[in-house]
């Protein structure tokens, strides 16, 4: 697939150059964001079964691939599905004028009314149940008591624990009102996503996903954040493998039946760089230019893959791979 050149006709079919609908980038600066109020910590019921983590405070990375069968695959999907429960819910309040603090209380309360806990929450001494990165917050942004403003791009990330697995997936939202680029933005990062999650099948190498998803998000002008990447899941919140979304040449690592692991592209717009801030988490494009990034949690099956995080009814934020759209014409 061949980048979109910017006299091209633009693949969303409005009939409009490439450059002056979708291609448009002038349109996607946005303030930088300063960092709010961080409220105390929620509490959580006590009859809620917390991670290890959170009582002793170690924080291991898993130095093996997460394996689900019998079932573990049934608890797997029933914390995926309350984190995508989560996502929806939290989604369904964004507006103008809302905190991200605020949204963090409905993530909450959606996390303990379905029983379960919210992985992040005392995670290596993170305070909130919900990352929310705005605009050139690229990830791990901490809610926060800045209102939500007109055309701000947010990404809500939502990890669940219950009956000792988790459940992590995210997805990126506009508030308000949008224009073209960052729907271009959007879409292609969650199409990215999916087309990932699509390539994997037993028998193929972990590269494949960065082989799929980087020349996809070059095409439209985007970049890749090569720092951050997916990781095993399931008893263990990190664990190995690392997944690369951009093209590497690494040892081989062969997907087999079980494997479990997240795919979660973050996209750029603008350059490379990105800071972390004195909070220990926030990461912030030094051009505060927005950022995108879409996650689900995956299986690997006996004959391609599973989306864990989706709903009890298949509904999710992130999208299913019947969202994948086609691949634009050159």
């Amino acid at each position: 697939m061949r980048k979109l050149k910017s006299n091209a006709p633009c693949w969303c079919g409005s009939g409009h150059k490439h450059k002056r609908c979708h291609g448009d980038r002038s349109l996607l600066a946005r303030p930088r964001v300063e960092i709010g109020e961080v409220s105390p910590v929620r509490s959580v019921p006590d009859h809620i079964v917390r991670p290890d983590y959170v009582a002793n405070g170690v924080v291991g990375t898993g130095r093996n691939p997460q394996v689900v069968t019998g079932g573990d695959i049934e608890r797997l999907r029933t914390v995926g599905a309350i984190a995508a429960q989560v996502l929806l819910d939290a989604s369904a309040a964004l507006e103008v004028g809302v905190s991200t603090d605020a949204i963090d209380e409905i993530a909450h309360d959606s996390y303990v009314r379905q029983g379960a806990y919210p992985s992040t929450l005392g995670y290596n001494r993170f305070t909130k149940s919900i990352c929310t990165s705005v605009n050139g917050v690229i990830c791990h942004g901490i809610p926060d008591s800045r209102p939500l403003e007109d055309g701000d791009v947010i990404n809500i990330d939502v990890t669940a624990y219950l009956d000792g697995f988790h459940g992590d997936t995210s997805a990126t939202f506009v508030v308000g009102t949008t224009s073209a680029p960052i729907e271009s933005l959007i879409e292609t990062t969650r199409q990215a996503t999916l087309r990932g999650i699509a390539a994997v099948e037993p028998g193929e190498s972990l590269t494949i996903i960065g082989d799929v998803i980087e020349p996809y998000v070059l095409a439209f002008g985007y970049d890749v954040v090569r720092e951050y990447g997916g990781h095993g899941i399931g008893r263990t919140f990190h664990a190995d493998p690392h997944v690369n979304h951009h093209v590497v040449r690494s040892p081989e690592f062969i997907f087999e039946p079980g494997m479990t692991f997240t795919i979660e592209p973050m996209l750029l717009t603008g350059a490379r760089q990105f800071t972390q801030a004195s909070d220990g988490w926030t990461e912030h494009a030094d051009d505060s230019m927005p950022s995108a990034q879409f996650e689900h949690t995956v299986t690997v099956t006996e004959d391609g893959v599973e989306i864990m995080t989706v709903n009890t009814v298949g509904q999710s934020a992130a999208g299913t791979l019947g969202d994948i759209g086609p691949v634009p014409v050159d």
